[in-house]
């Protein structure tokens, strides 16, 4: 079967693209409101994003694809992020899979949906947020890039890593002496199609070719 996309609208083209480029890692980002709304300083936004991955190591970057809400607005943490606010990309467990898809609901601004999950914050040492005392794996981050793509517009943003929280239970040391993160004890969940989720089940280790 050939798919001529070209024939297909945006909502087509995302049920498909979201059911092909499996599995995809999923950035849990917190960010913290404005108060011009009148929003009390220290009130987080958390949510899951899918169109997620690691950009660049030098300078160490993470790239997140975000679009806008049914009615148009911007999505809380786009207008977090486009505003130059900091924010912490977390990696979610699979264990985490309800909290994570919860959060992803639609809220008025200003409203966090840390109020009806069973999270806990913790200090972010060397960072001004806080993090998800549950997860293992956490990046202080800043925007150093936006960039407007297609129509709607999406935004794709490039988020700067200042730092990096690793649980010291997934933290171990490989055969040379170097930090090597246990992935199996990280758990982390990844994002399939429509409501489906995953695991990273099996881990396939090979030799490096030489």
């Amino acid at each position: 079967m050939n798919i001529d996309l070209s024939q297909l609208n945006a909502p087509e083209i995302y049920h498909l693209m979201t059911q092909t480029v499996i599995p995809r890692p999923i950035a849990w980002i917190l960010s913290e409101n404005g108060q011009s709304d009148g929003s009390p300083a220290g009130q987080y936004n958390l949510a899951p994003f899918s169109f997620f991955n690691a950009l660049a190591s030098a300078p160490p970057t993470l790239i997140v694809s975000i679009g806008k809400k049914p009615d148009g607005d911007l999505k809380d943490t786009r207008a977090n992020l486009v505003e130059g606010r900091p924010c912490v990309v977390h990696i979610a467990s699979a264990d985490q899979v309800q909290m994570v898809s919860d959060s992803s609901r639609t809220l008025g601004y200003g409203e966090s949906e840390l109020d009806s999950l069973a999270l806990n914050l913790s200090e972010f040492e060397h960072f001004e947020l806080p993090r998800l005392a549950e997860c293992r794996v956490a990046f202080g981050c800043r925007v150093s890039q936006v960039i407007e793509l297609g129509p709607v517009p999406q935004a794709l943003i490039l988020l700067e890593i200042e730092t990096l929280y690793l649980d010291d239970e997934v933290a171990v040391t490989d055969a040379k002496g170097r930090l090597k993160v246990d992935a199996k004890k990280v758990n982390p969940l990844a994002r399939l199609g429509a409501n489906e989720y995953a695991s990273i089940g099996d881990i396939i280790t090979l030799e490096r070719p030489k």
